[in-house]
């Protein structure tokens, strides 16, 4: 893997946004979102299923890599991109420093592939995710959250 020599991600005010929706997202009920891993010789597979109705906000990505979206869609907000509908089958491609966040209106099941020698997930996922510390609390969420929630919502019967 080729080494960072420049930032992949830009604290932009919309990357502040995702921050507070985070935030806000962490303080109410989780669902479950199972993961399945799946490794072959230099590549490892992370499928996730995310439920209907869920709100998903991504990781930060080091790497470029493909994805396949195999069932169900996605209502999918990226900074620079605003939001797009993404619907099963379909196949992408996350370029580094992307972060989304996801409204799923129909049960979907996304994959990603990453080139990697590694199989312990720590290790993993230090290669391909960037961590940087939340600075956010709860109590700075402001009433604009809604409005991101709501826009990706909007999108579900168009």
């Amino acid at each position: 893997m080729n080494a960072i020599t420049q930032p992949i991600y830009a604290e932009t005010e919309a990357a502040a946004k995702v921050d507070r929706l985070e935030a806000a997202l962490a303080i109410l009920p989780q669902c479950d979102m199972p993961l399945t891993h799946r490794f072959t010789p230099g590549l490892y597979m992370r499928e996730i299923f995310m439920p209907k109705g869920a709100i998903v906000i991504s990781k930060i990505h080091k790497t470029e890599h493909p994805f396949v979206i195999l069932k169900g869609r996605a209502n999918v907000w990226i900074d620079g991109q605003g939001v797009v509908k993404l619907k099963a089958p379909h196949v992408g491609i996350t370029k580094p420093g992307t972060r989304r966040v996801l409204y799923i209106p129909e049960d979907c099941s996304w994959i990603t592939f990453h080139p990697t020698s590694q199989t312990d997930l720590e290790q993993i996922e230090d290669e391909v995710i960037l961590k940087r510390p939340s600075t956010v609390q709860a109590s700075e969420v402001p009433e604009y959250v809604a409005d991101i929630i709501n826009e990706l919502r909007r999108l579900e019967d168009v």
